[in-house]
């Protein structure tokens, strides 16, 4: 009989294993082709690994090893001797005295992935996802997204935060409005969660601070590049708060940590990509009305929708707290209550307002937060005041009734927040697998 204890080390070299092994050491590693470059004499196979490039140096006279049918794509064992090269990724090559073929494609490359830059439209990438991604300025996105949900999470643990997974159908959505997106349950009507905002209130009653990063869907009939159908959330709610300022500072201590965690893990990709981190020492907060006056006074633009930022009116209130402060970030907060939904706290000072924000980036809002109604009998008022049946939120509706904290809390769309760091003016470019009006594949 055999049993499994775990782990089996492999014998084979990480890049970091490679570029600290001592000269002239014999190992393996494994990667895909990436390129290869015939010199004569003298051949140059670049393998591509999840931690990087290596560069294998092939003399076929000397080593018996041929690279002259190897495909790009192609994933091997090579097997080789150190040596130091300052000129290799790494600073150390493997002078390959063997090499295995692990798998070889049946199909030649769409795309140009071991160039720079692929040069080619968002539609091709799209298309050709799974290939494209393998292009190292494509993946560096990903790495970053990959350390910004990392920080999300530890952050939140050090803050004595509770990770949940709610799920994502219900019977009805959390925000109301039409942009839900319908679906038959075994013969009952069913949504997809447009987020997870009443199942995180709840378990403030359970845990007192809890997060989430999960998908969230939105039937919004948008075609523009700062809209997806399905997107991933980084939501946290947090219980016992006096003020809701107290969730745009836990907000901020998330974006420090952040930007330090991108400074430890991702130098290879910030560099790669030419990424400027924002500077997140302090956030200046504007309210609402304030800010359109602001964009008003300043940019000469008229108010056209009194209850709403519209997108250009985002754009001018970054530019205009860039050129005051210096300021990356923004807050702007209470928001006209008839715009937010019917759990957000509205302010004692003047109700038509709500305790509420959203957070700009660089001119565009990347989160939605505030402070929630915490009492039955508000929450149930307002509901009445604006025409809404409790039918169909019993199990919501009962966690208010048998007593609840003051609380608050946010979501962040991760997408979003991806592409104004790294500089994308698109989406979809920081979407692994994009979903909108026109597209379900791949």
């Amino acid at each position: 009989m055999e049993f499994v204890t775990g782990v089996t080390q492999r014998d084979e070299w990480s890049i970091a294993e490679l570029a600290g092994a001592p000269e002239h050491s014999r190992g393996k590693i494994r990667g895909a082709v990436h390129n290869i470059r015939d010199m004569g004499e003298i051949s140059f196979l670049i393998l591509r690994r999840y931690d990087g490039l290596v560069q294998c140096v092939c003399e076929e006279s000397n080593s018996g090893v041929s690279l002259r049918t190897l495909k790009e794509g192609a994933t091997v064992e090579a097997e080789g001797v150190s040596h130091r090269e300052a000129r290799a990724p790494g600073g150390t090559e493997l002078c390959l005295t063997g090499l295995r073929i692990l798998s070889e494609p049946v199909e030649p490359m769409p795309l140009p992935i071991s160039k720079w830059k692929m040069h080619t439209s968002l539609e091709a990438l799209l298309n050709n996802r799974p290939i494209s991604l393998r292009n190292l300025r494509e993946r560096a996105k990903f790495r970053i997204q990959e350390t910004i949900t990392r920080s999300f999470r530890d952050f939140l643990y050090s803050q004595n935060f509770t990770e949940i997974h709610t799920p994502k159908i219900g019977a009805r959505g959390a925000e109301g409005g039409a942009n839900i997106f319908k679906l038959d349950y075994f013969h009952h009507p069913a949504v997809l969660a447009q987020s997870p905002q009443f199942y995180k209130q709840m378990m403030v009653g359970v845990f007192d601070r809890v997060f989430e990063t999960g998908p969230v869907f939105r039937a919004e009939k948008h075609n523009t590049k700062r809209h997806l159908n399905e997107y991933t959330s980084l939501d946290f709610e947090m219980g016992y708060i006096d003020s809701f300022t107290e969730i745009m500072e836990m907000e901020t201590g998330f974006l420090r940590y952040m930007t330090e965690e991108l400074k430890k893990r991702c130098e290879k990709e910030l560099k790669m990509l030419e990424v400027d981190l924002p500077d997140v020492e302090k956030i200046p907060c504007v309210p609402f009305t304030e800010a359109k006056e602001l964009v008003r006074q300043t940019y000469g633009r008229p108010i056209r929708s009194p209850y709403d930022l519209e997108p250009e009116e985002e754009e001018l209130i970054g530019k205009y707290f860039k050129d005051a402060c210096g300021a990356d970030f923004v807050f702007v907060t209470h928001y006209p209550s008839k715009k937010r939904p019917f759990y957000a706290m509205d302010d004692p000072a003047d109700p038509k307002y709500t305790l509420s924000f959203d957070l700009l980036f660089r001119g565009l809002e990347v989160t939605t937060g505030g402070q929630r109604i915490h009492d039955y009998p508000t929450l149930s008022r307002k509901l009445k005041d604006r025409g809404m049946s409790e039918e169909g939120m019993d199990q919501y509706l009962s966690a208010f009734k048998h007593g609840m904290p003051p609380h608050g809390g946010l979501g962040i769309g991760l997408e979003r927040l991806t592409m104004q760091l790294i500089g994308e003016d698109n989406v979809r470019e920081t979407t692994l697998f994009p979903r909108d009006m026109n597209r379900l594949e791949p």
